[in-house]
């Protein structure tokens, strides 16, 4: 990992998330950008801006802490909290009303200083159906 990479990842959480600029991402990731999820591998550099669009239409307060916790070469390991108030509708949850604080685990590769490939864990879901109880 170099010192590039970490100040990329939270350059891109910044002007993505915080900020709310999907356009950036082509900034920050790779054409054929590949994330791994639980169950499932999703293609395309647009699926990063609709998310960026999803989450910020669901919480437009949305703040981001990043910390890097560890890198070898290409990957960075590091986790982000994120805090917002839930006002909208989000994959399938309707709004609460509630601030909400989430993390996220993820582990990025680099491809020619952009972010080509991540696997990410997320405990929004689980902090979600809380809010709703």
């Amino acid at each position: 990992m170099t010192r590039k990479q970490s100040d990329h990842i939270r350059a891109a959480n910044e002007e993505l998330l915080v900020r709310g600029n999907d356009a950036a991402a082509t900034d920050y990731f790779a054409e054929d950008y590949v994330v791994h999820l639980t169950g499932q591998d999703r293609v395309g550099l647009e699926l990063v801006a609709g998310f960026v669009r999803s989450v910020r239409r669901s919480f437009p307060d949305l703040t981001v802490e990043v910390e890097i916790l560890v890198g070898f070469k290409d990957r960075v390991s590091w986790q982000r909290t994120l805090r917002g108030t839930h006002k909208a509708p989000f994959q399938g949850f309707p709004a609460t009303g509630r601030k909400m604080v989430w993390r996220d685990m993820l582990v990025s590769r680099f491809e020619d200083g952009v972010i080509a490939e991540e696997w990410a864990s997320s405990d929004l879901a689980e902090q979600l159906l809380r809010a709703r109880a």
